[in-house]
């Protein structure tokens, strides 16, 4: 008798406690991130490429092509190039560590020109990208300008058939106080229904957190 009067207690709160169940799944109180917008090139405001390990450099001394050269960056951040050993490199910018490179080849080079170019980027930790959960491969992304939710989902091949996507989060640490701060995400819009209001702008560091769906 107790289960059939709670049978029908529930029958008839159903509509409403089914959509506090569904409010609940879908972010809860956590805020939303306004959409996204371009900014066009000589707006953007973002800080200068810092390189990072197992970036591609093209080292180029002017008048000196013994000592130009393509390297990449070892994981532990450093370089080893004709007449320079062990050249830190990771969390430089390519101007900075080409004013390094000036200094270290001035012990055999008179006033060396050097440039430095990035062919292909992997960032430092702090400007990656971390998608994880229900996608289709769980991965570490370079961040770059202008960059969005939507284009770091198709970096990493869709979400699986069993993400929640509506209940997915991006957690964002904010690098002038250090406090960690959570946005629902609405990926399942995004993606599967074309609502792209859905879509936010991306800050490196940011993580994407796809939960799986409980049903």
């Amino acid at each position: 008798m107790v289960m059939g009067l709670l049978h029908r207690a529930w029958k008839r709160a159903g509509p409403l406690a089914s959509a506090l169940f569904v409010t609940g799944c879908a972010g809860g109180t956590m805020p939303q991130l306004p959409p996204a917008t371009h900014t066009p090139a000589a707006e953007q405001t973002d800080e200068e490429y810092q390189i990072g390990p197992l970036d591609q450099l093209q080292i180029f001394v002017w008048r000196n092509p013994e000592l130009s050269t393509k390297v990449q960056v070892r994981p532990d951040g450093r370089i080893t190039t004709p007449l320079v050993n062990d050249m830190p490199a990771a969390g430089k910018t390519p101007a900075q560590l080409a004013d390094d490179m000036k200094k270290a080849l001035s012990e055999y080079v008179e006033n060396p020109i050097v440039s430095v170019i990035v062919e292909n980027f992997s960032g430092t930790y702090a400007q990656r990208i971390r998608v994880v959960g229900a996608s289709e491969k769980p991965a570490s992304i370079p961040y770059r300008a202008n960059m969005t939710v939507l284009d770091a989902i198709i970096a990493v091949g869709g979400m699986n058939e069993y993400a929640a996507g509506n209940r997915a989060r991006l957690v964002r640490v904010d690098p002038d106080t250090g406090k960690q701060h959570e946005y629902h995400l609405r990926l399942d819009s995004l993606v599967r229904d074309g609502d792209i209001s859905a879509n936010v702008r991306l800050e490196p560091g940011d993580i994407i957190i796809i939960p799986e769906s409980m049903f």
